[in-house]
């Protein structure tokens, strides 16, 4: 097969190839060296490009559906709006990747590198991201809805607008990452590491966040309503302004946690850690803290109307009857 003078063939030397909107579909490039190669707008959808070195290459616009890219070479690549529908990508090396209003929905990234990636805008609806690096990667106003980024490492990156409605982030590592706005309804985050996040204003409506490390969170105007936080470890972090309303706090650790203005209306605080906590103006209307630390909690206006305080330690030490 020859494209533009080039002979197409397994482990081809192209470096610096200008094959820019070339018809490269279906073609066989296993192992080839494309490395700074123009390929801008070109066509390699359904190619076999596995373990193909395409470090620095341009592929703005390339058609790459259904692509295979397993273990290729694309840090540094410029991928801005290419189409990697259905590409595998498994163990890729993506650092530093330019991938912003890219096309990878349903592709496969297991395992891939994709630290400092720019995935702004990105479309990873469906997209396998487990065990992904993606520290410090910019996912800006992406869509993963229903991807899987289960033990995925995102430390550091930036979830600021993303949509993760039903994606699966258990036991994912978030620490130090941003989620303000983020729209994390019903998601499942069993065991995730959110030490020092940002999810201000974050939709976690109905999330699962059993047993997650949510330290010194900053989680000020939050929806939690309906969410699952038993067990979590929530000490240090603020939820002023937050919506709690009918959460699952049995057993959490809140403990100097800022609850100012929060809505706990009907939400289960059994056996919660609230240490120290302050809850000015909070509402915990209905709330249930049976057997429930308060010991040094700031409850200055709070609403306790209808709440249950059975075997609760209030705030000056004393058992409640």
């Amino acid at each position: 097969m020859e494209v533009n003078g080039y002979k197409i063939e397994p482990g081809v030397k192209l470096r610096d190839a200008n094959l820019e909107g070339a018809n490269l579909e279906g073609a066989d490039l296993l192992g080839a060296d494309l490395t700074l190669a123009n390929l801008e707008g070109a066509n390699l959808e359904g190619a076999d490009l596995l373990g193909a070195d395409l470090l620095g290459a341009k592929l703005e616009g390339a058609n790459l559906e259904g692509a295979d890219l397993t273990v290729a070479n694309l840090s540094h690549a410029d991928l801005t709006g290419a189409d990697l529908t259905g590409a595998d990508l498994t163990r890729a090396k993506l650092e530093g990747v330019n991938l912003a209003d890219a096309k990878l929905e349903y592709a496969d990234l297991t395992d891939a590198n994709l630290t400092v990636a720019n995935l702004e805008g990105a479309n990873l609806t469906g997209a396998h991201l487990s065990d992904a690096n993606l520290w410090f990667a910019n996912l800006t106003a992406a869509k993963l809805e229903g991807a899987n980024l289960f033990c995925a490492n995102l430390w550091g990156a930036n979830l600021s607008g993303a949509n993760l409605v039903g994606a699966k982030l258990e036991y994912a590592n978030l620490t130090d990452a941003n989620l303000t706005d983020a729209n994390l309804t019903h998601e499942k985050l069993t065991g995730a590491n959110l030490k020092n996040a940002s999810l201000v204003r974050a939709n976690l409506s109905g999330a699962n966040l059993s047993g997650a490390d949510l330290t010194v969170v900053l989680l000020l105007g939050a929806s939690l309503s309906g969410a699952n936080l038993s067990g979590a470890n929530l000490s240090g972090t603020n939820l002023s302004g937050a919506n709690l309303s009918g959460a699952n706090l049995s057993g959490a650790n809140l403990m100097g946690v800022l609850l100012l203005g929060a809505d706990l209306t009907a939400a289960n605080l059994t056996a919660a850690n609230l240490t120290a906590a302050n809850l000015t103006a909070a509402n915990l209307t209905a709330a249930k803290l049976v057997g429930a630390n308060l010991e040094g909690a700031n409850l200055e206006g709070a609403n306790l109307e209808g709440a249950n305080l059975t075997g609760a330690r209030k705030p000056d030490g004393t058992i409640h009857d």
